[in-house]
């Protein structure tokens, strides 16, 4: 299959380049979007509602006090951004980045709020909004168990006419007697995965344990697939195998785990790096970062039946895969795939018949924690990219025509 795009390399003078380099003379552009955030802006996340509309949310700190902000796209252009929430007790993590998503009326937020003196006891909080954002309920903590442990690295989705919200809950890494802990080695249990249904106004409607150990600090995936929700996760075995797995709900039931591939990735610690799965009717892919056999590399692999079996998944790395992936779907056949290979974000489309189209390189980067996880989203024929630069401490936007 011939490639649609050779190469495409990011312009940072003036708004677009574009670079006419693929077979059939079609020309491809990058068009740099000026960012509605300020200077101290940082953890961005982008979402397209149901209309194509795309939302930006980020964290802004100032004077100690951290705020959790929102701007949509039209036409090219931010509007005014908006205030959800602001605290000066949050934590900001540049892993764990607060999310925002609408089914078209409702809103929905979540940011981090700490819940003791230690490192990492904190609550996870939503919010919603029934104005487009204008104005936010007052925060609601999600997970009722009062204790000072992590929760976080949560996915939040418009689900029927609520949400769907997962997470990773830190109750059972917490016993009773134990002195607080500053750092995952102090643990006495395990992380589990948690998700809810969570409806206009906040209000918890169902609530379920997923995964009773899973990996401490990697991203949380979910997808709605024609069957059910689905969530896609880093998993931890008894022998330190962090491999991914999937839950699905059917029925009113949730399946078990399941691998959805066995790298066999044992590492004694989290990597920070978790998959992003995405679904279109029962179509279903997944992408994710492993370094099993001391080989660092980025994988997509593909489902045609909501996640109950898998294909062979495809690498699409270039040798030097740092993670930090993020995906869309294209159509039944195809996703756009972003990850970071060193200091570089690239992207390229790969197809369920196992080809993968050559990389297009979106910006530079850095591996640092201050670059955190870039981010990307597709509205219509529009690719978004969002990125926090470290240098400028400002978060960079891009669109390419696909």
């Amino acid at each position: 299959m011939k490639s649609k795009f050779y190469f495409l390399v990011l312009c940072l003078i003036g708004t677009a380049c574009s670079v006419k380099k693929n077979s059939d003379g079609q020309t491809q552009k990058i068009k740099l979007l000026p960012s509605p955030s300020r200077s101290t802006s940082a953890e961005p996340f982008l979402f397209t509602d149901i209309d194509s509309t795309v939302y930006l949310s980020w964290i802004e700190k100032s004077e100690g006090k951290a705020s959790l902000k929102f701007s949509s796209l039209d036409n090219g252009q931010w509007s005014e951004s908006s205030v959800i929430a602001s605290g000066n007790t949050w934590f900001v993590n540049w892993a764990d980045y607060p999310m925002i998503a609408t089914n078209g009326k409702q809103f929905i937020a979540h940011f981090l709020d700490k819940s003791g003196a230690s490192t990492y006891a904190y609550d996870i909080k939503l919010t919603t909004s029934s104005d487009h954002g204008k104005n936010w309920l007052d925060p609601l903590i999600l997970h009722d168990d009062k204790k000072q442990a992590e929760h976080g690295f949560v996915t939040l989705l418009p689900y029927r006419d609520k949400f769907f919200v997962t997470w990773l809950d830190g109750r059972n890494t917490v016993m009773e007697g134990m002195k607080e802990m500053d750092h995952h080695a102090g643990h006495h249990g395990a992380m589990s995965l948690r998700a809810a249904i969570i409806d206009a106004n906040g209000t918890k409607i169902n609530e379920w344990e997923l995964d009773t150990k899973t990996c401490d600090c990697c991203q949380t995936s979910a997808a709605i697939t024609t069957n059910g929700p689905v969530v896609v996760y880093r998993d931890r075995s008894d022998a330190e195998i962090r491999d991914m797995s999937i839950v699905r709900l059917l029925d009113g039931q949730w399946t078990e785990p399941k691998t959805i591939h066995n790298d066999n990735w044992k590492i004694a610690g989290c990597p920070v790096n978790g998959p992003r799965v995405v679904a279109e009717g029962n179509n279903l892919a997944v992408a994710w970062f492993s370094a099993a056999s001391d080989t660092s590399h980025v994988n997509v692999i593909f489902s045609t039946d909501g996640g109950a079996t898998f294909d062979k998944p495809i690498r699409i790395d270039e040798g030097n895969a740092i993670g930090r992936v993020d995906i869309v779907m294209i159509d039944e056949q195809s996703v756009m795939v972003s990850w970071m290979e060193g200091t570089v974000i690239k992207a390229a489309k790969v197809h369920s018949n196992g080809t993968k189209e050559p990389s297009m390189i979106i910006a530079s980067s850095s591996e640092s924690r201050s670059g955190g996880f870039p981010q990307m989203t597709k509205s219509g024929n529009q690719l978004i990219f969002a990125w926090t630069d470290d240098t400028e401490r400002n978060i960079k936007v891009v669109s390419i025509s696909l």
